[in-house]
C-alpha cells in the first residue's frame, strides 16, 4: 500500500494561497479519485478540492482556516493496492530529502513573496533575503517563516553583514531589530466597548484584503471621470424590458448595454486591455470582462469571457447566470479566470461617483454609476432633463496614460449617446 500526498492546487490566475474553509472529509475515510475533500477559498473563487486519488485519507496536513501556498501539501492518502510496505517507506524518505537542496537546486523563484508571507515577515522583523525557502524555486512558504519563529532564531537585517557594512559587529547588547528602516506594522489599539461585536477577519475577506492592498501598494493608480447622455438608451431598453423578459425569461438590464458599450470600445483601443508584468507589458488578445458580484460578506468577480463577440441579449444572459452562481455558491475558478478588464456596477446602490481599485494584474477598472435625471445645457441653448451617468475610471499609470484613457472613455461615451431603437440591436 502506498501514500500519496496531495497539495494546495491552484484555484486561478495569479492566485498563490487558499484558505481550508471546511474539511469534507476525516481520517480513515475512503474516497474514490475526484470525489471532493475540502472546501478552499481565495480572493477570486470559493471551491471544493476534489481527490487526485482512489483510497484512505490517512492524515489532515492542515486545519480549518489555514492559509497554504499553492504547492503545499495539505494531506495524506493511502492508496487501494498497488506498491508495498517498503515503497512506501522510500516515498516517505525521499520527501524527507527533498527540503535539504531546494535552493541549491533551483531559485528562480527566491525573491518572489506572496502577500500573507509579506505580512508576517514585516510583523516579525524578519529579514527575507536571508531565509531560505523550500517550495518550488527556491520560493519562501509560510511554514519556512513558522518554523524560523518557532525556533526563535529570527534573520534580521542588522545580522547581515552585506546590507550594514558600515555596522559589521553591532554591540551584544544592542537590540537586534534597531537597525531596521521599516518597523513592522502594529496592530490598530481598537478598545471593545460593551454591545461592540468583534467580526473576524478570515478566509475569503481576508484574501480580498490581500488582493487590495497589494494593488494600492504595487499600481499607482490614477483616475478620471467623463458624463454620459443616456437618454436615448434609457427609452430603447424601457421600451423592450417587459416583453424581453416574457420572452427570455431574464431581465434586460442597463448593465448589458454598457458591458457591450466597454467591450467594442476596448476592441478600438487594446492598449487597455493590458497588464503589467514587471519587464514587459503584456496587451491581451481575448476581451474577457471581469464583473464585480456582490454577496452579503464578500465581492466577486466572474469572467464574460470574448465579450466582444457577444450580444447585448447574450451578455444579459451570462450576467444573470454568473450572477446566480455566486450567490448560490456554485461559482467556479473556470468562471473566475482570463479577466482583461473589470467593469463594475456601482450605480446599482445609488452610487454617482466612486474610485474602484483596479483588479491586479490588470490594467484599469470602469465604474459605471447611476443614472440620474438631470437638466442639461442643450447645443441650441435649450435646457432639458436628460438622463446621465458618470463613468469612472481607475488606471495603472505604469501601463496607461490619460491621453488613450480618455479617447478610450470618449469612445464608449459615443457608443452609448449613440444607441437607440433606431441604430442598436441587442440581438
Amino acid at each position: 500500500m502506498g501514500i500519496e500526498k496531495m497539495k494546495m492546487p491552484q484555484l486561478g490566475e495569479s492566485v498563490t494561497e487558499g484558505t481550508i474553509s471546511k474539511w469534507l472529509v476525516s481520517p480513515g475515510d475512503t474516497v474514490n479519485k475526484y470525489d471532493p475533500i475540502a472546501e478552499v477559498q481565495t480572493d477570486k473563487v470559493n471551491a471544493e478540492v476534489p481527490s487526485s486519488f482512489t483510497g484512505v485519507i490517512k492524515e489532515l496536513l492542515a486545519e480549518e482556516g489555514d492559509t497554504l501556498e499553492v504547492g503545499e501539501l495539505i494531506c495524506s492518502i493511502e492508496l487501494e493496492g498497488g506498491n508495498d510496505a517498503p515503497a512506501e517507506e522510500k516515498v516517505e524518505k525521499k520527501e524527507e530529502a527533498a527540503p535539504s537542496t531546494p535552493a541549491s537546486a533551483d531559485t528562480s523563484n527566491k525573491g518572489r513573496y506572496s502577500p500573507a508571507v509579506l505580512k508576517m515577515s514585516q510583523e516579525n522583523g524578519i529579514d527575507l533575503t536571508q531565509v531560505t525557502g523550500t517550495g518550488a524555486g527556491g520560493r519562501i512558504t509560510r511554514k519556512d517563516l513558522k518554523k524560523i519563529i518557532e525556533s526563535g532564531n529570527i534573520p534580521q537585517a542588522s545580522e547581515a553583514p552585506k546590507a550594514a557594512p558600515q555596522q559589521e559587529s553591532p554591540p551584544q547588547g544592542a537590540p537586534a531589530a534597531q537597525p531596521s528602516k521599516k518597523p513592522a506594522p502594529q496592530t490598530p489599539d481598537v478598545t471593545t466597548l460593551p454591545g461592540d461585536i468583534e467580526i473576524p477577519v478570515t478566509g475569503i475577506r481576508k484574501a480580498i484584503a490581500a488582493n487590495m492592498l497589494r494593488s494600492k501598494h504595487e499600481a499607482p493608480h490614477a483616475w478620471t471621470m467623463m458624463e454620459v447622455d443616456v437618454t436615448n438608451l434609457v427609452d430603447y431598453r424601457n421600451s423592450l424590458k417587459t416583453e424581453f423578459k416574457q420572452k427570455e425569461g431574464y431581465n434586460l438590464t442597463f448593465f448589458a448595454f454598457f458591458v457591450k458599450a466597454v467591450a467594442q470600445a476596448l476592441k478600438e483601443y487594446p492598449q487597455i486591455n493590458s497588464m503589467w508584468a514587471g519587464d514587459k507589458i503584456i496587451q491581451k488578445k481575448d476581451i474577457n470582462l471581469s464583473i464585480a458580484v456582490a454577496t452579503d460578506d464578500a465581492l466577486y468577480v466572474p469572467v464574460i469571457k470574448n465579450a466582444d463577440e457577444k450580444t447585448i441579449k447574450g451578455i444579459a444572459r451570462e450576467i444573470t447566470e454568473l450572477a446566480g452562481k455566486v450567490r448560490s455558491g456554485k461559482l467556479t475558478s473556470q468562471d473566475m479566470q482570463g479577466g482583461t478588464f473589470t467593469v463594475n456596477n456601482t450605480g446599482s446602490f445609488g452610487s454617482v461617483q466612486s474610485m474602484g481599485i483596479i483588479n491586479y494584474p490588470q490594467a484599469a477598472i470602469l465604474q459605471v454609476e447611476s443614472i440620474v435625471k438631470r437638466p442639461v445645457v442643450m447645443n441650441n441653448g435649450m435646457i432639458a432633463v436628460r438622463d446621465m451617468v458618470n463613468l469612472c475610471m481607475s488606471l495603472d499609470h505604469r501601463v496607461l496614460d490619460g491621453l488613450v484613457c480618455g479617447r478610450f472613455l470618449q469612445r464608449v461615451k459615443e457608443i452609448l449617446e449613440n444607441t437607440s431603437k433606431e441604430t442598436t440591436s441587442i440581438y
